[in-house]
Formats: C-alpha cells, structure tokens, sequence
C-alpha cells in the first residue's frame, strides 16, 4: 500500500533539491535544441533508474539496527544540506548536439547525460536515506521519480521562464533546510531511541 504522506513528503524534498540541480539547467539546454517528448523520455528513464538503485540501497540499510540507520541518515541529510548551503552558483553546460533528430538519438542523448551526471548525486542519495528512513520502498519510489520527472519537465519545457521568477538561491535554501530538519529529527531519534 502506498503512504500518500510518505510520496508527498519524499517528492517535496527531492523537488527542492533537484530543482537548483545541473540537471536541470541540462534538461533546459537539451529542450531548447530538440523536441521535448524525445528529451523527457530519456531523462525519465535515466531517472527512473537511478531511484530504483538508490531504493534499493535504502532498503538493505533497513537490515541494520534502527538507532544506526536514524544516526546515519541524519548525519547523511545534514552533510546533504551543507552540500546545498555551499553550493556555488554554476553556469549551464555545453551539450554536444546528435547528428540527426530521431527519437533514439535524442533521448539516448538525454538518457546518457542524466545516468551519468547523477550517478551519485545527492538526491539519489538522499533517496536511499529516505527509503531506509521510512521503510516504504515504493511510496519512497513513487515520490522521488515524480519529482525528479517534474523537475526534468520544468527544466525541458519552462525552465526559463521558472528561474527569472523564482531565485536559485531561495530554492537551494529552502532545499537546505528541509533537509536539515529531517537531519535533526533523524539524529534526535536515534539519540531518543
């Protein structure tokens, strides 16, 4: 059964902190050159595979004693915050340009940038802390790959027009604190017991 608090809560967090994400600007670099559909489909599936991994790997921390897996994910959600805080502002990447326009070319282009830049990431792992966190695989899934789906989206197709209104730096700080919170409360619990 799927938690709707649980998806809420994981899509809100991975939303935020994608959203400043290089990935994005990637997403809107590859949306101005190519036709979007083609784009989304590669970036959805690349994203798709990485919260499948970073799931499972949220799902073997949940073998380990509950106290260490609370003291773990809150010391990993608040490194993932500095990350955040620190971030310096970066500027959007070249993308090299496939010969030709069909729908594999594009979207294996979309699929390669995205499995390979996120590969590691933080919201992959934050992910794998969420999924350990709330022992919900699929509620966690679900959450996390709609919101990196929407980020992509936004990025492709609005990308622009979204961060002319809305400041980087007030999504990364409001991304921070979330995740600092949930750091806190993590490690508060695995003192609490």
């Amino acid at each position: 059964m799927i938690s709707l608090t649980v998806t809420a809560l994981v899509f809100g967090v991975v939303f935020l902190a994608e959203l400043p994400d290089k990935t994005a600007l990637a997403g809107l670099v590859l949306g101005t050159r190519y036709r979007a559909s083609y784009v989304f489909a590669g970036v959805a599936a690349a994203f798709a595979v990485h919260v499948v991994l970073a799931v499972a790997a949220g799902s073997v921390l949940t073998l380990l004693p509950q106290q260490l897996v609370h003291a773990l994910t809150g010391v990993l959600f608040l490194g993932g915050a500095a990350v955040l805080l620190m971030k310096k502002d970066e500027e959007d990447e070249e993308v090299r340009k496939p010969e030709d326009q069909s729908f594999w070319k594009v979207s294996g282009a979309g699929f390669m940038l995205i499995l390979v830049a996120e590969f590691g990431d933080l919201t992959q792992i934050m992910t794998a802390n969420l999924a350990a966190r709330y022992d919900d695989p699929l509620s966690v899934g679900l959450g996390a790959v709609l919101a990196l789906w929407a980020v992509a989206g936004l990025g492709i197709v609005g990308g622009k027009a979204l961060m002319k209104r809305v400041p980087l730096r007030l999504i990364t700080k409001v991304a921070a604190l979330l995740m600092l919170g949930l750091g806190v409360w993590s490690l508060w619990e695995a003192v609490a017991g």
